[in-house]
C-alpha cells in the first residue's frame, strides 16, 4: 500500500486517509490506482461494514496533482483516454462499493475531489470548507466526474459550476445537495460517527443494496459503460487540445490564459 493513502480500521468501519497533506491531498496517478485497489479489497471483505474517506492535512482534497497535469497534457490523447479511464473506474468503484461510503470533508475540495464526495453516499463537511469544480479555468470540463456531480448538485447547478469555475462555501455546498450536513470544525468526527451508528444499526445487505436500488431506478444501468468511454474520450481531446495546454501552462506559470477577459 503506498504511503499515499493510509487506511485504519475501527471495528467494522475502514477509514481511508487521502495522505499527501502537502500537496493538498492531490491525486495523480499512483494514488488513483492505490485507492482503487483499496476499494476493490473492501468490496470483498464480510467484515468491513462501511468506509469513510478523509483527507490528512488542511484539506480533503485539490483534484488532480498539477504535475501529473502537466505531464499528461504533453501526453498523447491516446494516453489522456487511458489515464482517464482510470479516474473513471476510482469514481464508478467508489459510487458503486457494496458498502456505505461516508465523505468526511474539511478544508478545500477542488475539481475531482468534488468528485470523491459526490460519490460517496453521504457527505459531511466543517463549516469552513470550500469547493470548486475549477477545470473551465484550464480550459478543461469536469467531464469523468459529471455523472456523479449532477446526480447530487442537478443540471442547474452543474451549468453555472461547471462553466465559471467559481469558488464556493460549505453553506452553499449543502443548499445545493453537494453534501448533507455541514458542521462547525470541532464537531465533525462526533457527526461522523452519529451516521456510522445509525449504519451499525442497519441490517448489512439492505444498506449495501440500498445504493444499488435507487442507481437502477434512477438510470438505465446498461449505459453506464458507455458513458465513461464517453466521457473519457472527451477530457482527453480537451487535456490535449491547444486550448487544454495552454489553461494549464498560464495556471502553472500564474499568469491569465489567453482567453481570459479582464474586470
Amino acid at each position: 500500500m503506498s504511503d499515499a493513502l493510509l487506511m485504519e480500521r475501527a471495528g467494522s468501519v475502514l477509514t481511508l486517509h487521502l495522505n499527501r497533506p502537502a500537496l493538498h491531498n492531490a491525486f495523480d496517478a499512483e494514488l488513483i490506482a492505490t485507492l482503487t485497489a483499496a476499494l476493490d479489497t473492501a468490496a470483498q471483505a464480510a467484515e468491513i461494514r462501511a468506509v469513510v474517506l478523509a483527507g490528512h492535512g488542511v484539506s480533503f482534497s485539490a483534484g488532480a496533482d498539477l504535475q501529473w497535469m502537466r505531464a499528461m497534457a504533453s501526453a498523447t490523447e491516446e494516453e489522456n483516454r487511458r489515464d482517464s479511464l482510470a479516474l473513471a473506474r476510482l469514481m464508478r468503484t467508489l459510487d458503486e462499493l457494496p458498502k456505505p461510503t461516508i465523505a468526511r470533508v474539511h478544508g478545500a475540495s477542488f475539481g475531482g475531489g468534488v468528485g470523491l464526495i459526490a460519490c460517496c453516499d453521504i457527505a459531511i463537511a466543517s463549516s469552513d470548507a470550500r469547493f470548486g469544480l475549477t477545470e473551465s479555468r484550464l480550459g478543461l470540463l469536469p467531464a469523468v466526474i459529471s455523472p456523479y456531480v449532477i446526480a447530487a448538485i442537478g443540471p442547474r447547478q452543474a451549468r453555472r459550476y461547471f462553466t465559471t469555475g467559481e469558488h464556493f462555501d460549505a453553506a452553499t455546498a449543502l443548499n445545493i445537495g453537494l453534501i448533507h450536513q455541514m458542521v462547525v470544525p470541532a464537531q465533525l468526527d462526533e457527526a461522523v460517527q452519529r451516521q456510522l451508528d445509525l449504519l451499525g444499526k442497519a441490517g448489512p445487505v439492505a444498506a449495501a443494496s440500498a445504493k444499488t436500488l435507487v442507481r437502477n431506478v434512477a438510470a438505465a444501468s446498461g449505459e453506464r459503460d458507455r458513458l465513461d468511454q464517453a466521457n473519457a474520450a472527451l477530457i482527453a481531446a480537451l487535456r490535449a487540445s491547444p486550448e487544454g495546454k495552454e489553461g494549464l501552462s498560464a495556471f502553472l506559470d500564474k499568469r491569465p490564459p489567453r482567453w481570459a477577459t479582464q474586470g
